[in-house]
């Protein structure tokens, strides 16, 4: 074994033993192995449980050095959004591990889009060539390099559903005098399906002099042809003497996308159309990228914090038409995200964009929803706005079943007993119509204490529909008090009500009192609560004396059915008394 050196963003500090090898991670499952020379692996991250996805390059086969060197040595000075994110490496005489983001090969992928629509598909394909057109652009413009290695196996899929670029192997800048591509671009397995015309003829060499978009512009086409038409060959102008390509090889290629499609394939380098020129022409107002779902989806996602206020209508507005649309992964992974951050760091109206957040959420795994959704929805009830705090509780019957007891308790209500006292009536009632649902979540203190000592204040309330939902919560939270609770709280509570000024307050107290009739001993019932409620026999309000007869109905009934027990069990007493004094 010969000396180890570990190379990437941090020190690993945590190892285990494979092969030899001190791994920051752990390896998973082995996804594929690719042209023969390289496996990949779902892996875990071992200082964080992260998933990330490790390539390995077995350096004794043959050739293998100088492209796995390569491809390590540019994955790691190559940073964009559309690159393949490079984590951390170990490497040995034999072995190179390259720990990347979590990716699955675009090949595994493609089979999973063919059950799909014809237009769920294209949307997808359009998008990802877009990304990719993105990335070659900025290798050609801004690195003054070629990839060298345009093909389906180089492009790699996020958990979003995003495409990747990678397959560095023979990434070159000419200026380079040791540079893989022009001396042993030719050895890479598979090279020979996306070389260009000139190469075919001349060899990899012939590159050199070339422009660096010329070789990636001419695989971009076929990489194009390849996704869009996995069964079909590739067309016929990849050989001898490269005609142009004719309508009937189009097959599933849009036809807005077939006329530039053509002009990528030019066997003429000088004349071809480089990667950039392909994506400035589908970004022109009508062009083939610019009108696709995912692409404006993405840009106003991308953007959404600077847009107008009519931009961020019309996209929350696509966002929410088009839901079940979007591919799943996209959503939980795309969308979701970036949702959440507008959510929580502002530029959105919370009242429409939380609904989507709750939408888009449906699909989040339940191991992951606390993390993903309800860490930030924890957080959003610190909000001091109005509009935020009012969807959160519009729509908590949509996320309370997940929130548990502890974090109800501890983080939650600190900040929602603060709506009891606000000064916008909407807000204190919506508080109070919402503690039906936390109710089960509390805690015994928080339940037998805390609120109800805020239900007493909002009894009192200046809005009468407050008051009258406050002696409804009450009588609906009867049950779930304590003991000495209900002795204490209840009575007085519904008594009050009884002697609101506005009728549907009184109406309330007495319907109440009938839904905690349980609560009560008898005793009770008859020395107070029936003693409380005999004067709305006579109320002003004919509602109210019907409700009161109706009432006291009831309770006079289960006192008489005590009554006439107590009787019988006097008489049952008597008997036996009687019985023990003739023996």
């Amino acid at each position: 074994m010969d000396y180890l050196r570990t190379l990437g963003s941090a020190a690993v500090s945590t190892i285990v033993q494979k092969s030899g090898l001190n791994l920051p991670f752990s390896l998973g499952a082995k996804l594929t192995q690719v042209e023969g020379y390289y496996n990949i692996y779902d892996a875990t991250k071992r200082d964080d449980g992260s998933q990330v996805s490790v390539f390995e390059y077995d350096l004794g086969s043959k050739n293998t050095k100088p492209f796995a060197q390569n491809s390590l040595r540019k994955l790691r000075t190559t940073r964009h959004p559309d690159v393949l994110k490079f984590m951390e490496v170990v490497e040995s005489d034999s072995t190179i591990y390259i720990m990347t983001e979590r990716v699955r090969p675009l090949s595994a992928v493609l089979p999973q889009y063919a059950q799909k629509s014809a237009q769920e598909k294209e949307d997808w394909l359009i998008w990802g060539l877009q990304r990719i057109s993105v990335a070659l652009t900025f290798i050609n413009e801004q690195c003054l390099s070629t990839h060298g290695k345009i093909c389906v196996n180089s492009i790699f899929i996020s958990p979003s559903g995003e495409w990747k670029l990678g397959g560095f192997e023979v990434f070159s800048n000419p200026r380079d005098e040791n540079a893989v591509l022009y001396n042993l671009g030719g050895l890479l397995p598979g090279s020979s399906t996306y070389s260009p015309p000139e190469v075919k003829k001349t060899g990899w060499s012939a590159l050199k002099e070339a422009d660096v978009s010329a070789a990636d512009s001419y695989a971009l086409g076929l990489l194009l042809h390849a996704v869009f038409n996995p069964s079909h060959p590739p067309p016929p102008t990849v050989e001898p003497p490269h005609p142009p390509p004719q309508p009937s090889s189009r097959g599933a290629i849009p036809n807005s996308v077939f006329p530039h499609f053509k002009k990528l394939l030019n066997p003429n380098p000088k004349s071809r159309f480089s990667a950039k020129g392909f994506l400035e022409i589908g970004m022109t107002d009508s062009g083939f990228f610019s009108t696709n779902r995912l692409v404006q989806v993405c840009a106003g996602l991308d953007n959404f914090a600077l847009a107008s206020e009519a931009e961020k209508s019309t996209l929350l507005r696509t966002l929410k038409e088009s839901a079940s649309s979007f591919p799943p992964e996209f959503a939980s992974n795309r969308i979701l995200p970036s949702l959440l951050s507008a959510l929580e760091y502002g530029g959105a109206n919370a009242a429409t964009i939380l609904p989507l957040v709750l939408q888009f959420g449906t699909n989040v795994t339940p191991e992951d929803y606390p993390k993903l959704i309800l860490t930030h929805i924890i957080k959003l009830y610190g909000s001091p706005d109005r509009g935020t705090r009012m969807a959160l509780l519009e729509h908590l019957p949509e996320y309370i079943d997940k929130l548990d007891k502890k974090a109800v308790s501890d983080k939650i209500f600190p900040h929602l007993q603060l709506g009891f006292s606000d000064t916008v009536s909407v807000i204190r009632e919506a508080t109070i119509k919402s503690i039906i649902s936390f109710a089960p979540k509390l805690s015994e203190r928080i339940l037998n204490n805390d609120l109800l000592r805020l239900l007493a204040k909002t009894q009192t309330d200046s809005e009468p529909s407050i008051r009258t939902n406050t002696c409804i919560l009450i009588g609906r939270l009867g049950p779930s008090l304590g003991y000495n609770t209900k002795r204490k709280v209840l009575v007085p509570a519904f008594s009050r009500a009884l002697r609101d000024p506005f009728v549907h307050t009184r109406v309330a107290g007495l319907m109440a009192f009938m839904a905690t009739m349980d609560c009560f001993e008898i005793p009770e019932i008859a020395t107070k609560v029936i003693p409380n409620m005999v004067f709305s026999l006579v109320d002003d309000e004919k509602l109210v004396r019907d409700q009161a007869f109706k009432a006291l109905e009831i309770f006079v009934k289960k006192v008489q059915e005590y009554a006439e027990k107590m009787v019988c069990s006097l008489l049952w007493n008597l008997s036996l008394a009687l019985i023990e004094c003739t023996v």
